[in-house]
C-alpha cells in the first residue's frame, strides 16, 4: 500500500482490486484541465465522477497522495499501449494541476516539476517501469485526449530516467503507412492514423502537431525504437 511519506494524503474512492499477476509497469501522466487545485481534488475525489489518479501534485509543488500505489486508480480511461486496453491495470496515474487546452493552458511551474522528478524517480525504483511505458495520457488514448500537452517538458524528465527523448534525429522519408506502422511498433493505438501521429508529435515532436508524417517526424519515431530495444 505505498504512498509518498512526504505527499498531502487526500484520500480517493475512486480505485478497485488490480487484476491478479498483472505488475505495474506504466507510469501515465495527465494534466487536470480543470481551473484550480481545489476544483482537481474535488472531481478526483467525488465519488460520482468515478475518476482519480495515484497523485496530484499542484502548481507550487505540493504532491497530494489520492490512492495507493497496489490500487488500480481510474485515470486512464478507455486507452491501449503495447497491446493492453486496460492501461489502469497495470499503471500509475499522475495529475498535474494545469488549466488545459480550455481553460489557459500554460507552462508547467519549476515546483510543480521539481516535485514531478522526485515523485517519478521513486516510483521507478520501486516499480519496474521501462522507459517507452513512461507516456503522457494522449499517448494512450490518442482520439480522445490531449494531456499533458506540447508545453510538457519531456526531455527534461529523460535526462532524469523517467522516460524516452530523441536527442540526435536524423530525418527519413518514409510513407504514411510507414510511419503509423513504426508508431504501432513503438506502442500508440493506431486505429485512427492521424491521431495516433499527432499525439506523438504532441509528446515528442511539439513544434509540428498537425498529424502529418513530415520527414522529422519519421525520423523521431524511428530513433525512439532504436532506444527502446
Amino acid at each position: 500500500m505505498t504512498r509518498v511519506s512526504s505527499a498531502v494524503s487526500r484520500p480517493s474512492p475512486n480505485h478497485d482490486l488490480r487484476p491478479a499477476h498483472v505488475a505495474v509497469d506504466m507510469l501515465v501522466l495527465h494534466y487536470t484541465g480543470l481551473r484550480t487545485c481545489a476544483d482537481a481534488l474535488d472531481r478526483l475525489c467525488d465519488s460520482e465522477a468515478k475518476v482519480s489518479a495515484h497523485y496530484l501534485i499542484d502548481e507550487d509543488g505540493t504532491t497530494y497522495a489520492l490512492v495507493a500505489e497496489d490500487r488500480r486508480a481510474w485515470h486512464a480511461g478507455v486507452s491501449f499501449w503495447r497491446g493492453s486496453h486496460d492501461v489502469n491495470a497495470r499503471s500509475l496515474g499522475i495529475e498535474l494541476v494545469n488549466p488545459g487546452h480550455e481553460f489557459g493552458y500554460r507552462p508547467y511551474p519549476e515546483a510543480q516539476m521539481q516535485a514531478l522528478l522526485e515523485l517519478g524517480q521513486g516510483l521507478l525504483a520501486r516499480h519496474a517501469i521501462p522507459p517507452r511505458n513512461v507516456v503522457g495520457h494522449s499517448d494512450v488514448a490518442p482520439a480522445r485526449k490531449q494531456d499533458p500537452g506540447e508545453l510538457f517538458d519531456w526531455p527534461r524528465l529523460a535526462q532524469r530516467g523517467i522516460g524516452l527523448w530523441p536527442d540526435k534525429v536524423a530525418p527519413v522519408a518514409a510513407s504514411e503507412a510507414e510511419v503509423v506502422a513504426m508508431l504501432g511498433a513503438y506502442g500508440y493505438d493506431t486505429a485512427e492514423p492521424k491521431a495516433a501521429i499527432l499525439a506523438f508529435q504532441r509528446h515528442f515532436h511539439p513544434s509540428r502537431r498537425d498529424g502529418v508524417a513530415d520527414a522529422e517526424t519519421a525520423g523521431r519515431i524511428k530513433a525512439l525504437l532504436r532506444l527502446a530495444c
